[in-house]
């Protein structure tokens, strides 16, 4: 079912927008009305990452009239492999600003707003209310149902993507669409996952060129509804399967008695990151990587124990490190090959698994156990900078 057109025409295209968008105009759906909308639209891109990079460039070789793009995060070399709009010239810098200054070579017509803060819930509903739609392709389950929440309240439809490893996933999402026909993201999630179930891109990778693949469905579905053409996925889940080079369709349904929401809460605390210790749980006790190091000059080196996975492993390692990765089961097995006296040390890529699996030993009763303070990456920052990272 096609949805009304989310722009009015804007005036009438110069000449040099006819040349550059012609072969928009070419075709019957988007026409020179159409191309007037999209000069007229104004849309939000939540990331200049993997998702954010294709989707800015294509809907900037579209002509859309103003994008915008939100992202604190800086020009990592580790991006590089999939975030298309930076280069090597743009390491050190914005996100941001290297994705306008990327905007601008292609295509000078767009203005581009940049916004350098983190996705707040004090400032989402004022941004999202300066755009006619939002695009979010974030990779945590945090930002996702702030966007949510914000777009329910500011009134705007969004289009969303995800990705990991081979799958990627699109739909779009508007509580307030015509006809009855209002779905939000918590219609698909009603509630998060647990942490550990819900591994980020730079926690458990991703093909580059996946990103391609769902930015593309998510700038096509944003021209769709800026136009008013075509059948959006408002309603429908695509799932793409990159290996078995698939695509399935799964039809969504708004959750009967589901809560309306009224106001923007803690994302953090919903999706259980940051949550306290327990009172009664022991809090267990770190060793910096430098004060490993000095252990290990001077002949106590405690055991290590890297409860990565093995594709983690063969990418940097501690020397000397034993590679057991983390499992329900791997404190049990810990114990039962080192006993309860051994000294340990439990590390992980940045200390978030390895400070669990040191609270399970814990819990079993192991009293000399401590967690690698912001794990392999601080070794590799603090101790072997010429190790790799990712």
């Amino acid at each position: 079912m096609t949805l009304p057109p989310l722009v009015e025409p804007a005036a009438e295209l110069s000449r040099e927008e006819v040349n550059r968008y012609s072969r928009h105009l070419l075709i019957p759906d988007i026409g020179v009305i159409g191309q007037r909308r999209l000069k007229n639209a104004k849309v939000l891109v939540i990331g200049a990452g993997g998702l954010g990079s294709p989707t800015l460039l294509y809907l900037a070789a579209a002509g859309i009239g103003t994008l915008g793009v939100i992202d604190f995060d800086r020009v990592d070399v580790s991006n590089l492999q999939r975030q298309v709009i930076h280069t090597v010239d743009n390491l050190g810098e914005l996100k941001v600003e290297s994705a306008r200054q990327a905007i601008a070579r292609l295509n000078p017509l767009v203005k581009v707003r940049t916004h350098t803060e983190r996705l707040e819930a004090d400032m989402a509903v004022e941004l999202f209310s300066g755009y006619d739609l939002i695009l979010d392709g974030t990779d945590n389950f945090a930002t996702r149902y702030l966007v949510n929440d914000a777009c329910i309240l500011a009134d705007k439809p969004y289009v969303w993507g995800s990705i990991f490893r081979f799958e990627g996933q699109a739909s779009v999402f508007w509580e307030n669409a015509p006809d009855g026909r209002g779905l939000n993201y918590r219609d698909l999630y009603p509630e998060p996952p647990p942490p550990e179930l819900a591994p980020s891109c730079a926690e458990g990778g991703v093909l580059g060129v996946l990103c391609a693949a769902i930015a593309s469905i998510m700038a096509t579905e944003a021209i769709k509804l800026l136009t008013g053409i075509g059948e959006p996925l408002l309603g429908r889940l695509m799932v793409y399967d990159a290996l078995q080079m698939s695509y399935r369709q799964l039809p969504l349904r708004r959750l009967p008695q589901r809560q309306a929401v009224t106001a923007l809460g803690d994302y953090q605390a919903l999706c259980g990151l940051n949550r306290p210790a327990a009172s009664d749980a022991p809090r267990v006790p770190a060793i910096s990587a430098v004060q490993l190091k000095s252990l290990q000059d001077a002949g106590r080196a405690p055991v290590i124990i890297d409860v990565r996975e093995p594709t983690e492993w063969d990418i940097v390692r501690i020397d000397g490190a034993v590679l057991m990765p983390k499992s329900e089961q791997v404190a049990a097995q810990i114990v039962e090959r080192y006993g309860h006296d051994t000294d340990l040390v439990i590390t992980c890529k940045s200390g978030m698994r390895s400070r669990a699996v040191a609270g399970d030993l814990q819990r079993l009763g192991h009293g000399k156990v401590r967690d690698l303070e912001g794990g392999v990456l601080a070794w590799v920052r603090d101790v072997e900078p010429a190790l790799p990272s990712y």
